[in-house]
Formats: C-alpha cells, sequence, structure tokens
C-alpha cells in the first residue's frame, strides 16, 4: 500500500440514489478509494497545504488524505485558515453495515 491516497470527497460517487435516500442528500462513501485502514484527514474548510514525507500537496475544501500511521506529515494552514475533520478508524472492509431502508420515520 502507498504512503498516501488524497482524494476530493465530492469526487466520490454519491450513492444517495443508489439507496432510495432524499434527492437533497448527498451520500459519499470514500473508505474504499482512499484505502482507509487507520484514519484520514479531511479539509472541511479554509485552505492548507501538507507535506507528506518529501511531498508537499496543496489541499481544497473536501480534499481528503489517508496517510499510512508511519509516514512522516505536517500541514500549514492557507491565508483564511484551515479547519480539519480527522477520523480514525480500522478498515472492516466492503459491505461491513446494512442499510435499512425506512429505518428513520416518524
Amino acid at each position: 500500500m502507498s504512503d498516501y491516497t488524497h482524494l476530493n470527497l465530492k469526487d466520490a460517487e454519491d450513492q444517495a440514489p443508489n439507496f432510495g435516500l432524499s434527492p437533497d442528500l448527498e451520500f459519499r462513501m470514500a473508505r474504499v478509494p482512499l484505502g482507509l485502514e487507520q484514519s484520514v484527514y479531511v479539509l472541511v474548510g479554509g485552505s492548507a497545504r501538507m507535506k507528506i514525507e518529501d511531498e508537499v500537496k496543496e489541499l481544497k475544501q473536501w480534499d481528503a488524505v489517508r496517510v499510512h500511521k508511519d509516514t512522516m506529515r505536517s500541514m500549514e494552514a492557507g491565508d483564511e485558515g484551515a479547519e480539519f475533520l480527522i477520523v480514525g478508524a480500522p478498515n472492516t472492509g466492503p459491505g461491513d453495515a446494512e442499510m435499512v431502508q425506512d429505518w428513520w420515520g416518524d
């Protein structure tokens, strides 16, 4: 597996239509395309640069980066600042949960 994977979450397929969800809802799953095993960084606001080993990546809103646990990394906020969401979880493989239609009913 590579040291990192970079994906803009808007490029992940919107799964909402596949599950019959409201047309006003986007449902994008990035665990598999990112190869997520441990953690992922998501830039939710502002801009930033992320140095991964010797490479610098320019990040924009909704960019997600998966970094291997042993990979050196650092982040630097852009002029307007940066807001990150950092998620960590083990990879349980595709199809780890069942989608139940109309579970949340009135």
